[in-house]
């Protein structure tokens, strides 16, 4: 949160008379009595939480577009599923196994890429025909973007803010850092994914391609806030070794987790 805090403090030095910055809203199931209790828990963290949605046992689930959401965390994998079945960025937040120094000072969001960014329609060739059909179909369609997945939303309004701060000169500086981390290879199946985000106008400040190997051990290096992914296997793997890690329940790999 100080990450954040710290990019809304910039954009208002930069901007003063504009309003579009991060804005957290707790929501939560819990009766409206406990609303004292956590205001003087957030007061007590010095949090900057100004609004609130307690449903008192109705799933929060349903205000979701009233406020605007532009992306929806919670432990609660039953809600993330409906939010996410609502067309609402959603994901679900697992704390990491161990405590790990993050920058206050700048946002560092890591995201996959097949079924996160991007649809599962290449996932699906690798679940259903194997790495050498995909291979070859990524090859084939290196030129035809994919489709958008659940969290290209949010990537699009991480690049919207990252924008105020090029416009000022301050790209160097730019409190915001975006990673793309896929098991994807850049030989073989990377100029997609990168062909993809041009066609969308996006930018993505730096794209890792592993091949196949562990996420983990490059999360601890780059540090991010969060990581989104869709596969719990990559999940556990970020959490061992000290990262945030969110699941999103999207596409044929939640197939696959269920029958595990």
């Amino acid at each position: 949160l100080q990450a954040l805090e710290h990019v809304n403090a910039r954009l208002l030095e930069l901007y003063p008379d504009d309003e579009e910055r991060f804005d957290i809203v707790l929501m939560t199931n819990n009766h409206a009595q406990v609303g004292v209790r956590l205001i003087n828990s957030i007061n007590h963290y010095g949090l900057t939480i100004e609004r609130f949605c307690m449903t008192g046992g109705k799933s929060p689930v349903g205000y979701l577009t009233a406020y605007l959401t532009n992306l929806y965390l919670s432990a609660d994998s039953e809600k993330v599923q409906e939010a996410i079945e609502a067309g609402i960025a959603s994901a679900t937040m697992f704390s990491a196994n161990k405590d790990v120094a993050y920058s206050d000072t700048q946002l560092r969001v890591a995201f996959d890429g097949d079924a996160v960014l991007f649809s599962d329609e290449s996932e699906q060739i690798v679940k259903e025909q194997g790495l050498d059909r995909f291979f070859e179909h990524e090859q084939l369609n290196e030129n035809k973007p994919l489709a958008q997945g659940p969290l290209k939303g949010f990537l699009e309004d991480l690049g919207k803010l990252q924008k105020k701060f090029y416009a000022k000169n301050e790209r160097l500086n730019c409190p915001i850092r975006t990673f793309l981390v896929t098991a994807r290879s850049a030989a073989s199946s990377g100029a997609r994914v990168l062909k993809t985000l041009r066609s969308w106008g996006l930018e993505i400040d730096e794209a890792l391609f592993l091949a196949g190997a562990p996420k983990g051990p490059i999360l601890v290096k780059i540090r991010p806030h969060i990581f989104f992914d869709d596969q719990m296997f990559h999940i556990e793997g970020a959490q061992k070794l000290g990262t945030v890690a969110a699941h999103v329940p999207y596409g044929i790999a939640q197939k696959y987790h269920k029958g595990a």
